[in-house]
């Protein structure tokens, strides 16, 4: 009976030491290598978050006649909002980022990309001329920059300064008012 409480002692003992080595192993590697924690998961925010550059990427207008780029710097701040035309908040957003447009368009581009994959062209080409959305829109047909812009809902949009840094994420519907502030903190900057 001894012998069987010493065994089991010393396994439980094996397991601890076993447990605390990979400890020490993992939090060395992430000294060694200070985004591993965040790719791993322990961050789980999405990117790209602010204060990071914006994904570059190309995408043709809504009737292919003109493509629009997005990746480092600029003449003006920057809002790319992504959207579905079966999304109810987006339906809800559209007439605010219309006055957004309107009121901020010597400062500020607005990009709208169209989740085309999840989506349909002629469900985009409606929902443009019943909401008379006259800034660019955009059509993302194999989800590509909605994959490297972490989009997982409709709408989400970025504002992205001059210099083709993402100074806001947001998730969902927001007030005019919101939009205005966050923008005037940009523009003024």
């Amino acid at each position: 009976m001894k012998r069987n409480q010493i065994i089991v002692i010393a396994v439980f003992l094996a397991v601890i030491a076993i447990v605390l080595w990979n400890a020490a192993g993992s939090d060395k590697q992430d000294e060694a290598n200070p985004g591993a924690a965040a790719a791993a998961g322990a961050d789980m925010k999405p990117s790209p978050v602010p204060g990071s550059l914006a994904p570059a990427f190309e995408l043709s207008s809504i009737d292919d006649s003109i493509t629009y780029k997005v990746g480092g710097e600029r003449d003006k701040v920057l809002i790319v909002n992504f959207w579905a035309s079966w999304c109810g908040p987006c339906d809800l957003e559209a007439p605010d980022l219309q006055t957004i447009h309107e009121k901020y368009g010597d400062q500020v581009d607005l990009y709208a990309v169209n989740a085309t994959k999840y989506d349909t062209v002629r469900g985009a080409k409606d929902f443009v001329k019943e909401k008379e959305i006259d800034f660019p829109v955009m059509m993302d047909k194999d989800g590509k920059v909605g994959d490297d812009y972490k989009v997982f809902s409709y709408p989400i949009s970025f504002i992205i300064d001059k210099q083709g840094v993402v100074r806001e994420r947001i998730e969902g519907v927001q007030p005019l008012e919101k939009w205005e502030k966050m923008l005037d903190e940009v523009v003024g900057a």
